[in-house]
This record gives structure tokens, sequence and C-alpha cells, in this order.
């Protein structure tokens, strides 16, 4: 039986030459005061960059900007860089720029930075993201508002997950009040972030690997593991975060491995790649 798992193990990771990682829920558990690592996480991360394998980090994260987002995780002692971070905000801002849109921001004040110098006046385009306490009717409502008297409304939300994982519990995600939107105005969004095939891509480009050549590491079911297969990529799911033991019988999304925790996926993965 262990020689039959091994084997399977090398066929499923064999040519890794790089990982992306999603964050929340798999380095770490938001909360008070921050949040804390996962256990085993910052080690994690220390083994891969010490491998020579390529490494991004992967995030939909919009509550915080890249600067206090990263700093939050180095506090936490992870060894990580602004530059090695995939977001969907800066993805967004290019959008914005390229079809001269003016965007109302349903987003977090410590996201707004990464908005700053953008025309937000008389917009013609909704930015939502992550605005947790910032989701008020009032807000919301301005939203529906200026989406509804376009002739051509643009919604762009910064991912659509469901919930995330913070250590007092589940946290309602940008997915729902995105939907709201979408029906309250007839209108689809267009999603930035995970899982967009445009933000794998991305991050592939950046670690100037072929999809084949990489494996996402994510505790979300359909937007870390379907939206990295759907790019050609591998994927395994971490048992942490937002993981349910249901996850492991989805009806669409198969993962190309479960694991317990991102400590493990790193013992294998440096284990098996090279075979």
């Amino acid at each position: 039986m262990a020689a039959a798992t091994s084997a399977a193990w090398a066929q499923r990771l064999a040519g890794v030459r790089g990982l992306l990682l999603d964050v929340s829920g798999v380095l770490y558990d938001g909360g008070e005061g921050g949040g804390a690592p996962i256990p085993g996480s910052v080690e994690a991360v220390a083994r891969i960059k010490q491998s020579g394998l390529k490494l991004r980090f992967c995030t939909n994260e919009s509550q915080k900007s890249r600067d206090k987002f990263v700093g939050l995780l180095q506090r936490l002692g992870f060894d990580i860089l602004v530059n090695e971070v995939t977001s969907p905000a800066p993805a967004a801002c290019r959008i914005l720029k390229e079809r001269g849109l003016r965007p109302y921001l349903l987003v977090h004040d410590d996201l707004r930075s990464e908005f700053d110098g953008m025309d937000t006046s008389n917009p013609n385009c909704i930015i939502i993201a992550d605005a947790a306490e910032g989701f008020s009717y009032q807000n919301l409502n301005k939203a529906f508002q200026v989406l509804i008297n376009l002739e051509n409304p643009v919604l762009i939300s910064l991912g659509k997950g469901r919930y995330y994982k913070e250590s007092d519990g589940l946290m309602l995600d940008v997915g729902p009040y995105m939907k709201a939107l979408e029906y309250a105005c007839d209108v689809q969004a267009e999603v930035v972030g995970k899982p967009a095939p445009e933000f794998f891509q991305a991050a592939l480009k950046e670690m100037g690997l072929e999809a084949h050549e990489t494996i996402m590491i994510g505790d979300d079911i359909v937007n870390d593991v379907g939206g990295a297969q759907r790019c050609g990529m591998r994927a395994m799911q971490v048992r942490t975060g937002k993981f349910r033991p249901s996850d492991e019988h989805h009806p669409e999304v198969k993962a190309d491995g479960y694991v317990n925790d991102l400590a493990q996926a790193v013992d294998l993965i440096l284990q098996y790649a090279g075979k």
C-alpha cells in the first residue's frame, strides 16, 4: 500500500518547478490582532524558498493594500515580499486605465490606497471587494444606484468567494454581495482574481513557468483548485482554513491531492517533484 501511495504521489508531482500558494486559510487564519499562522506554515514557506522552487503568493485578499498585507505576514514570521504577491487590485487598476473607467469604490478603507490616482468623479463602473463593515445598506444601495442608471453597467469584483475563515469562525466574503448587485441590476460581474484564468496566467508569467510545471495549493476547492486546474495546472487542497470534508466529494472539482496542511504538501513536493 505504501509503495502504491508513493508511486501515485510521484506521478502527480513529477516535474513541478513552481508553487502558487493561497494565503488566507493556507498560511494563516485572520482574526483579532491580525490572526495567527497555521502550525508549520512559516517553516514550510522557508523550506520552499531554500529548495530553489519558484514561488508566488496568490491571494484574493481585498481588505488591505499589498503593503499592509505583506507587513502583517512579515510580523507573523513569514519570509515574503510585496513583489512576490499576485493580487487582484493591481489588475483592476489596469482595467480601469485601459478602458477609461471611473469607479465607485465599494471596498475596505485599507484597500483604497491601491486606487490612488484613479478618477472617481461621476462614476461609470463599480469596483467591489471585501468591504467587511463597509457593506452597509447605504453603501450597497449607492453602488446599485450607480449601476442601474448606466446604459452599459460595469461591475468589477475582486474575487467571488462565498466565505473565508478567521480564528473565530467563517466570515462572509465578497461573493454574496457581488451576487446581490448582479441580481438587482441584471448585470454579470467581471471577476478579477481567483478563479479567473487571467489571474493564474498573470502569476505564471511572473514566475516564468508553464502551467504544467506548477501546482496551486489552496483551501478553496472551487476558486483555488478548480480555477488552477482549468488553466492546466495541478492543484492540492489543504484541510485547513475554509476546507470542509464535503470538498473531497465535490460534484465538479477533484483536487490532484488532499493534504492536512501546507507543511505536509511541502514534504510531498520536495520528496517527489523531481521524480
